[in-house]
């Protein structure tokens, strides 16, 4: 039997456990506009699924272990719904029944598309891919192969490919050779294992966070989700400090969400969680698969520091994250138990991603194609922070996801202000300190606290509302500094 990757356990687990759903679904929406084959772009996903062994591999269990079957490309056919001609009207609920559906696992290969024709050269294919068999990174390498497909059954023929290296299962196998046991204090699970252990030590859960109403004890994993952006001159600048302070962008960002989040309320000693391509070799770069791991960085910062010590703060944690990636965030809880909850992720509930992977690029003769994410309607943390380069104009583009049964929409969007507002000043004076930046109050607070006046949300409070806010209604001063 062919075991799942660590990565791949987790959802599985989860999945068995909280029970059908489309919280790890990824939906994407690729829009055609041209003379489309239809039969030749059906035939292209079918060679697709047969080129990448995880998209047509299932997932069973004996006693109490999960392992993958890929099954054999002669006994396996793509799920394809041709919807045909759709009026305009109707095309948003066909995308979100498409979307909303759920794997079973154990028998649905992880992968299926349905198209609408929605005008006379004009047609929608809703693709859907469970997490299980793919993660962001796996768009380029499935654009790319889709479009080498497309044009050879165009032509009447079968795609000729270059034969890939690996498959993910060869990878699932190499991963645990490569980590060793944990047994062994020489392994390389062992070594990164022990640095996470204390680095990890004590870490505070759930991350106080201005909720709108109380966290319940199952999280549903509804969510919905805020625009954000960033203007040119403000990635300008980003990408200057990054430069000046040998950092990245993303360590830019990372130390302005934690300088955001001590000033909203969630203390001095803040996790905030990172996602990573987890291709740590360049046979996995054409591979489709869940490659992504997930790592933590643990800032400590009062109002006194000033952001330039927290970027460097931010920077020597990431690269020691980077230097210990290798442990997949599902065997770190496995080895470090910490306290588990159905009410929130473990270590770390916000997440920030800065998405500047290769961009998928789909090429097909007689058509111009775009790729769309479509709103999903989950959320896996409380917020998370997706940003990403926008290279049309310069800008910063992105989302902030949240969970709905934590936040009302308007208090994302006073956060999403909040967080644009303080990148904008941190850029401006790297010497500025914490309790400097400028972060009006967000309306509400956790554990019942009484909401600030709506009409008092976009300014900075006056002496009297932040003195009832502190003392008078929370009582939490030393944990929610004023500016």
């Amino acid at each position: 039997m062919i075991p799942l990757s660590y990565a791949q356990r987790r959802i599985w687990f989860i999945t068995r456990f909280e029970g059908p759903s489309s919280t790890y679904n990824i939906p994407l929406l690729l829009r055609f506009h041209g003379a489309l084959d239809t039969a030749a772009l059906r035939a292209a996903f079918q060679d697709v699924m047969v080129r990448h062994e995880v998209l047509r591999t299932v997932f069973g269990e004996l006693d109490g272990e999960p392992f993958q079957r890929i099954l054999d490309p002669a006994e396996v056919e793509l799920p394809w719904k041709d919807w045909g001609r759709v009026s305009p009207d109707r095309v948003p609920g066909v995308i979100s029944s498409v979307t909303s559906g759920w794997f079973d696992l154990s028998a649905d290969v992880p992968l299926r598309g349905s198209l609408v024709q929605s005008g006379d050269d004009e047609f929608l294919l809703v693709l859907v891919i469970h997490h299980i068999a793919g993660d962001g990174a796996s768009l380029a390498p499935l654009a790319r192969d889709v479009s080498v497909a497309y044009r050879a059954r165009v032509a009447g023929r079968e795609p000729e490919w270059t034969e890939l290296p690996v498959q993910y299962a060869d990878y699932t196998l190499w991963q645990r050779e490569e980590l060793g046991e944990p047994a062994d204090p020489a392994s390389l699970l062992s070594v990164q294992a022990a640095y996470w252990r204390e680095e990890l030590a004590g870490v505070s859960k759930p991350l106080p966070l201005p909720l709108d109403r109380p966290r319940p004890e199952v999280a549903s994993h509804r969510g919905g989700s805020v625009e954000i952006s960033l203007s040119t001159e403000t990635r300008t600048r980003v990408e200057a400090m990054a430069r000046a302070h040998g950092a990245t962008v993303s360590m830019v960002f990372q130390a302005a969400l934690t300088v955001l989040l001590h000033r909203m309320g969630s203390g001095d000693d803040l996790t905030v969680g990172s996602p990573i391509a987890g291709r740590t070799d360049e046979a996995l770069n054409d591979l489709v698969g869940f490659f992504v791991n997930s790592w933590v960085l643990r800032v400590r910062l009062s109002a006194e520091s000033s952001f330039e010590r927290v970027l460097e703060q931010v920077r020597q944690k990431a690269l020691a994250a980077y230097e210990n990636q290798d442990v997949p965030f599902e065997r770190l809880l496995e080895l470090l138990r910490p306290e588990r909850s159905a009410a929130h992720h473990p270590l770390f509930q916000v997440v920030l991603a800065w998405q500047n992977n290769q961009p998928p690029e789909l090429d097909m003769p007689g058509l111009t194609v775009s790729m769309e994410p479509i709103p999903t309607g989950t959320a896996k943390f409380d917020l998370f922070f997706n940003l990403a380069p926008d290279e049309s104009d310069g800008s910063v583009m992105g989302e902030i996801e949240y969970a709905t049964d934590l936040f009302d929409r308007s208090t994302v969007e006073r956060i999403a202000a909040r967080f644009v507002r303080v990148v904008e000043q941190v850029v401006a004076d790297p010497g500025i300190t914490v309790g400097a930046v400028d972060v009006p109050a967000v309306a509400e607070r956790e554990h019942g606290a009484k909401a600030v006046p709506r009409e008092a949300a976009g300014r900075p409070l006056d002496a009297e509302e932040r003195h009832k806010i502190l003392v008078e209604w929370n009582d939490t001063a030393r944990d929610f500094p004023c500016p």
